[in-house]
């Protein structure tokens, strides 16, 4: 997954911006980014405050490092069964 080169901050503010009643097209070419990603922004961090979002992130990386060690351990566990399957 690839970094935003726009911290939790100015996304959010720039959501805040959104509501506050500027125009979602200022906002993207400010920012120089297109509808389509303010959109995606707005749908993952919709209401929520800067602190939301660096636990959302952390929560995910989280999430990603357990994903890892989880299909490692199947992986293991595969070849061991393998091994054991074999008549010596």
């Amino acid at each position: 997954m690839t970094r935003s080169k726009y911290t939790e901050e100015q996304i959010i503010g720039a959501i805040k911006q959104h509501e506050a009643g500027a125009k979602t097209q200022d906002i993207c070419r400010k920012l120089g980014i297109s509808d389509q990603t303010f959109y995606k922004w707005k749908a993952k961090f919709g209401g929520m405050d800067v602190s939301d979002a660096r636990r959302l992130r952390a929560l995910e990386e989280e999430n990603t490092k357990l994903k890892w060690l989880l299909a490692e351990a199947e992986l293991d566990k595969t070849a061991l069964k393998e091994v054991l399957s074999k008549k010596w």
